[in-house]
């Protein structure tokens, strides 16, 4: 198997093979983002993803999931993406679940009967960043789309009949907007109907354009009791039947774990203890990426 440089997966894809599809993110400018910076975007030749999947058939015996990173596989022109799925069907017969990271921009750009195609060829999940539901924070990170976008190609993902697992970040507008983006969000994720949520919370480098902001002033973070506040006012405007919910990333300051909407109101009875000092945080050296 042939790598380039630092390898990122969703946690739930701890144990699927990681095959390159493209290298990098097609975006990579949001400036709170430290993923794949030190990396040029490209698409991989569909020649050499299948030599990579032959090396892992030849050294593999058993490959139940599968996961075509980098940052964006969806972007890939269709005739790629089928070529690679019809090897998948072909040279790995048990696998269960072929998944990937989509933006929205590439979600959009296919049409809808594309991704009915690649659901019939094994994609299983997309994997989708809307970080914040607030258009003025979006803009701010340079996230490159609008929330109305959002919303859209989720439709367009949920038509299509693949699971949608989209994650947001707590404490992505700052002490300024932080009303609105607890509210945009809650309110977005609503319409976008996705199986999955995963909130991280914000953590900084260095070297990262936001840090510079902060360091100026212009942009000041929350504390972790804000953060906490804030997530509650997220999850109050969730309306997500059915949707697993997920608050235990390393980032995060307390775990919250449970189904919407059957279980909004234990994790915001938790969260409300955390707030009156009744639930231990995470330690600010025990967070990380």
């Amino acid at each position: 198997m042939r790598y380039e440089g630092m390898i990122y997966r969703p946690p739930s894809e701890a144990y699927s093979l990681i095959v390159q599809v493209t290298i990098g993110c097609s975006q990579n400018r949001c400036i709170f983002c430290s993923m794949f910076k030190e990396k040029r975007f490209r698409i991989r030749k569909v020649e050499e993803v299948l030599e990579d999947l032959q090396d892992a058939r030849n050294k593999y015996r058993y490959v139940e999931k599968i996961f075509l990173a980098d940052g964006d596989a969806l972007i890939c022109r269709m005739t790629d993406l089928e070529a690679i799925l019809h090897f998948i069907k072909d040279q790995f017969p048990e696998c269960k679940q072929v998944t990937l990271y989509g933006s929205p921009r590439s979600i959009l750009m296919k049409q809808q009967e594309d991704l009915d195609k690649l659901r019939e060829l094994g994609i299983s999940m997309i994997y989708m960043g809307l970080e914040s539901g607030n258009d003025e924070v979006l803009t701010y990170m340079k996230k490159g789309v609008t929330s109305q976008e959002m919303i859209e190609a989720a439709q367009k993902v949920k038509q299509a009949k693949i699971r949608l697992s989209v994650t947001a970040i707590s404490g992505l507008g700052g002490r300024r907007l932080w009303k609105e983006h607890a509210k945009d969000t809650g309110l977005v994720l609503s319409q976008m109907k996705p199986d999955y949520i995963g909130l991280l919370t914000l953590m900084i480098e260095e070297d990262l354009p936001l840090a510079d902001k902060i360091r100026s002033g212009e942009f000041e973070l929350l504390n972790p009791y804000d953060i906490l506040i804030e997530t509650k006012e997220m999850l109050k405007y969730m309306d997500c039947p059915d949707c697993i919910f997920r608050s235990n990333h390393a980032s995060n300051y307390v775990n919250l774990r449970g189904t919407l909407n059957q279980d909004k109101e234990a994790m915001i009875n938790l969260l409300d203890e955390a707030i009156k000092g009744n639930v231990h945080l995470k330690s600010e050296w025990m967070r990380g990426f």
